[in-house]
C-alpha cells in the first residue's frame, strides 16, 4: 500500500484552484466554500493539525493519539523505523519480506487470523514498506480498538516465523516483483534510475522490493535478525486516531504493549550519497513504450540530512516549478504543446539523503532533444532570475490548502504522524507544517535552486519507444 505522508497531500494541493487563498483582498475569487475558522487557524499554523499527544512507555514504544469524533471509527498503525534503507548488504529487500512474514501468526494469534477477525469486524487491515518505515495498520469500528490492539501487541512480542512458510512467501514477494516492476517498462526504467544515480548498492539506490538475485539469497535467519535488530519497542511508534478517548488509549497501551520486551536497537546507518552519480546519463529503449519519458533527479538535502533550512524552501521550490497548473514548468511545456505532463518532485522528509526530481512526457511528435532543451531552458531561467512573490505566494496557498485533505480522511492523521516521527522528526514537523512553509522567503527558494538545481550531483533519463533518436549530452 502507498505511503501517505504529507507529500501526498501536498500533490493533492497541486489540482486545488489557486483561489484558495487566505489573503483577503488578494484580487482572487473566492472558493466556493471557505474552511471554518478553525481549519483556517491550522492552515495558517497558528493550531496544530491534528491536536496529538504523545508519551512513551517505560519499554520504549512511543504513543501518539490524535482524537477525532467525525466518524466512530479508528485507526491503529504500529510504525517501525526500519525501511528499506536499512536491508542489510547483498539482501535488499529483507524489510519488505518480514513484512510478509509478520502475517504468518504469533504466540496467540493463528496464522491469517488478525486479517480474518478485522474483516469479520467489517474493518480493513494491511501494511506497507517504504525507505524509511514499515507500518501494520487497522481500521475499524470504534469498539473494536481493544481487539486489534491485542492481536497487533502479540505479532509484535513474537512473531512466529515458521520455517516452512519462507519458501513458499518467497515465491509470492518475487511474483510481486514480477508484476510491479519486471513486467512494467517504466517501473524498470524507474529501479534503474535510481541505481543510477546513487549507485545500485547505496542504500538510497536499492529497489524497496530487492533486487531480484538478492531476494532469493534471503534467509530465515537473515528475517529473525532483522526482527531481532530493529523491530524493538524504543524503535516503534504506535498511533492511534479517531474516535476514542486519551485516558482509554493509554490504560489499553501500558496493558497491552507494555509487556513487550524491551531491547536494545540497531542504529540506522544511512551513509551520505557519493560525490557524483553512478551514471550521469541513462538512456534506454524499450519495445513496449509508446510515448517517451524525461526524468532528471539531483541529489538533495533533507530534514534529516545536509543543509536541512532548505528543505522547506525546496517544497516550495517543488511546487513553484512543477506543481501542477500555474507552475513554470506546466506553463512552458504543457501549454506551449511540448509535453503532456510536466512534473516537480521533492520529499524533505526522507531520512538521509533525497531527491529533487524533475519529470516530463513530450507530446507526440516532439523530438526528445527539443523537450529537454525546454526544461534546461525553464531550470536556467530560475537559476538566473530567481522566482517572483506571486509564484512563491500560490506556492505557500496551494501547499497548506492541501492540509484541509489532510484532515478530512481517517487514514491521513495515522500516517503522516507515524512516518514523521518514526524518521526521527519531531510532532511539531507534521502539526505546524503550515506555518514553516509560510515562513519560506524568495532568498531561501533561489539559495536553495542554486543549491540543488545548480550544482549537485545529478542524473538524467530518458526511457524511449524503439528506434526513437537519442537526444545528445548537453554541453
Amino acid at each position: 500500500m502507498p505511503r501517505v505522508t504529507r507529500r501526498t497531500a501536498i500533490a493533492s494541493a497541486a489540482a486545488l484552484p489557486a483561489a484558495l487563498s487566505l489573503t483577503p483582498g488578494s484580487g482572487l475569487a473566492a472558493p466556493a466554500v471557505q474552511p471554518a475558522p478553525e481549519d483556517r487557524a491550522k492552515l495558517a499554523g497558528d493550531r496544530p493539525l491534528f491536536g496529538a499527544v504523545t508519551w512513551t512507555l517505560p519499554n520504549g514504544l512511543r504513543v501518539v493519539f490524535a482524537e477525532s469524533r467525525r466518524v466512530p471509527v479508528v485507526g491503529h498503525y504500529l510504525f517501525y523505523a526500519a525501511g528499506s534503507g536499512e536491508d542489510p548488504g547483498g539482501r535488499s529487500g529483507a524489510a519488505h519480506f518480514f513484512e510478509h512474514m509478520m502475517f504468518k501468526g504469533s504466540r496467540n494469534v493463528p496464522p491469517g487470523q488478525l486479517s480474518l477477525v478485522v474483516a469479520r469486524e467489517g474493518g480493513q487491515d494491511n501494511a506497507f514498506t517504504s525507505r524509511d518505515v514499515t507500518a501494520y495498520h487497522q481500521t475499524v469500528e470504534a469498539s473494536r480498538l481493544p481487539l486489534v490492539m491485542r492481536m497487533e501487541a502479540d505479532r509484535f512480542a513474537g512473531p512466529l516465523i515458521p520455517p516452512d512458510t519462507v519458501e513458499p512467501e518467497r515465491q509470492v514477494v518475487l511474483e510481486e516483483r514480477r508484476q510491479r516492476t519486471d513486467s512494467n517498462p517504466r517501473a524498470r526504467f524507474w529501479e534503474a534510475f535510481e541505481a543510477a544515480l546513487w549507485g545500485p548498492q547505496h542504500w538510497r539506490g536499492r529497489p524497496i522490493i530487492g533486487w531480484e538475485e538478492e531476494i532469493r539469497a534471503i534467509t530465515r535467519q537473515d528475517l529473525l535478525d532483522f526482527y531481532a535488530q530493529r523491530y524493538a519497542p524504543a524503535n516503534a511508534i504506535l498511533v492511534v486516531t479517531g474516535d476514542a478517548r486519551e485516558a482509554e488509549v493509554r490504560r489499553l497501551a501500558e496493558e497491552l504493549y507494555g509487556g513487550v520486551p524491551s531491547r536494545a536497537v540497531t542504529p540506522r546507518d544511512r551513509g551520505a550519497p557519493a560525490p557524483q552519480p553512478a551514471e550521469a546519463r541513462l538512456i534506454r529503449h524499450d519495445p513496449a513504450v509508446r510515448e517517451a519519458s524525461f526524468l532528471r533527479a539531483a541529489m538533495a538535502p533533507s530534514l534529516t540530512f545536509g543543509d536541512r533550512q532548505q528543505a522547506w524552501a525546496l517544497e516550495a521550490l517543488s511546487h513553484l516549478l512543477g506543481g501542477g497548473q500555474g507552475s513554470r514548468m506546466h506553463k512552458a511545456l504543457v501549454e506551449t504543446g511540448l509535453a503532456t505532463s510536466a512534473n516537480a518532485s521533492y520529499d524533505g522528509e526522507a531520512v538521509g539523503a533525497t531527491a529533487f526530481t524533475l519529470s516530463a512526457t513530450p507530446r507526440p511528435g516532439v523530438e526528445p532533444a527539443r523537450l529537454e532543451a525546454a526544461v534546461d531552458a525553464v531550470v536556467d531561467r530560475l537559476l538566473q532570475d530567481g522566482p517572483t512573490e506571486a509564484e512563491l505566494a500560490r506556492a505557500q496557498r496551494q501547499i497548506t490548502a492541501g492540509a484541509l485533505l489532510a484532515l478530512d480522511g481517517i487514514g491521513a492523521a495515522p500516517r503522516m504522524l507515524g512516518s514523521a516521527l518514526a524518521s526521527g522528526l519531531p510532532l511539531e514537523t507534521v502539526e505546524f507544517w503550515p506555518r514553516h512553509l509560510r515562513a519560506v522567503t524568495l532568498p531561501q527558494v533561489a539559495a536553495a535552486a542554486r543549491a540543488v538545481l545548480g550544482g549537485a550531483p545529478a542524473t538524467t533519463g530518458w526511457l524511449l519507444p524503439e528506434g526513437a533518436p537519442v537526444p545528445e549530452r548537453r554541453t
